[in-house]
């Protein structure tokens, strides 16, 4: 059986839902749907695509660090937007990330998120 580590990000969502930001199983590390909450706990760029990208990409980031990897060990990524009409600002804040990292991708659209508020998020995988 392969070791499992949870990573929690302290979300009130975690024990309610019973999910871990993300598990290391192996050399492989799963990252849960991602949003865009600060180290404040409130929801960084309310109405701002983009800023929520970034503050979502960089969540991840400080998960995967925790499990022992960095976003170069990305390997795929899933992008639900509310809007896909905005495409291009989440594009840029996930190119902006992963262009040179290059890993298997895709962008949906999606009726809802978890809050009103929530114009994206992002799961990801990664392997060391």
């Amino acid at each position: 059986m392969t070791d499992r580590r949870r990573i929690s990000s302290g979300s009130p969502y975690e024990p309610k839902i019973g999910f871990s930001r993300a598990v290391r199983a192996g050399d492989t590390i799963y990252v849960s749907g991602t949003v865009a909450w600060g180290d404040d706990r409130r929801l960084v760029g309310e109405g701002d695509v983009y800023a929520q990208a970034n503050q979502t990409i960089a969540n991840i980031e400080k998960a995967l660090i925790e499990a022992g990897a960095s976003l170069r060990d990305v390997v795929r990524t899933r992008i639900y937007v509310i809007d896909i009409s905005r495409i291009e600002e989440v594009a840029r804040a996930h190119g902006e990330a992963f262009g040179e990292i290059r890993p298997a991708s895709s962008m949906v659209q999606v009726s809802a998120l978890a809050e009103p508020e929530m114009l994206v998020e992002i799961e990801a995988v990664a392997v060391v």
